[in-house]
């Protein structure tokens, strides 16, 4: 027996598919040259942010600035960094502490400081250390001779502390210990832990202790 097919509530029909007989968005923003308008704004948007741009590039700061300002920068922290050892060595020796002469030996290293870390830190304009040698060597080279100064600093720095007495370290220890740091920072890491093995070997192979 044949189920009786309900009705649907709301009546099926075909789309009404003759042309609009108002003027649709596409029609109105022709009219107006919306798009022409839209595309000479993107231009002139894209335009202003070349010439931002080129200003920016222009008012960069020359290589020989940023090697200036990034070596004030870094002898400036180092400088800091001698005026806190100097006043950690007093205080471990129970001395009075000078802040005038603690001043002055901090302006005098940032000086030792500047001329080694503009002479020898690798940066844009300063690629070459020595000139003839192959460019490829350069980089090998400082971290020779980073390597070297970080060993000779810190095995000295641990023979003043255990052999000398508080006058010596309270000469040399600040600006050997800033030293040490420095150049342990500029190795890579494969230089920098050797580096500290030798000064770790140094401590003991002769017996010393780190103060």
């Amino acid at each position: 027996m044949a189920k009786n097919r309900k009705e649907p509530k709301m009546k099926l029909r075909q789309p009404d598919r003759s042309a609009p007989t108002e003027k649709t968005l596409l029609d109105i923003a022709s009219e107006r040259s919306l798009f022409e308008q839209a595309a000479r704004r993107e231009r002139q948007l894209a335009g202003k942010n070349e010439s931002d741009d080129e200003d920016d590039e222009e008012a960069k700061l020359s290589p020989g600035a940023e090697r200036f300002l990034e070596a004030l920068l870094y002898t400036t922290t180092l400088a800091m960094l001698h005026f806190t050892f100097d006043v950690l060595v007093m205080k471990q020796y129970g001395t009075e502490i000078k802040w005038k002469r603690i001043t002055i030996n901090a302006a005098r290293a940032w000086g030792v400081f500047f001329f080694l870390f503009y002479t020898l830190h690798p940066s844009e304009p300063n690629q070459v250390l020595i000139p003839g040698l192959p460019r490829r060597f350069q980089k090998t080279l400082r971290q020779m001779l980073f390597f070297a100064m970080s060993c000779v600093a810190g095995c000295a720095l641990v023979y003043i502390t255990n052999s000398k007495g508080y006058l010596y370290n309270m000469k040399r220890a600040p600006p050997l210990g800033c030293l040490w740091l420095w150049a342990v920072v500029e190795l890579d890491l494969l230089w920098a832990v050797p580096s500290l093995l030798v000064t770790g070997a140094y401590v003991w192979v002769n017996g010393y202790s780190i103060k």
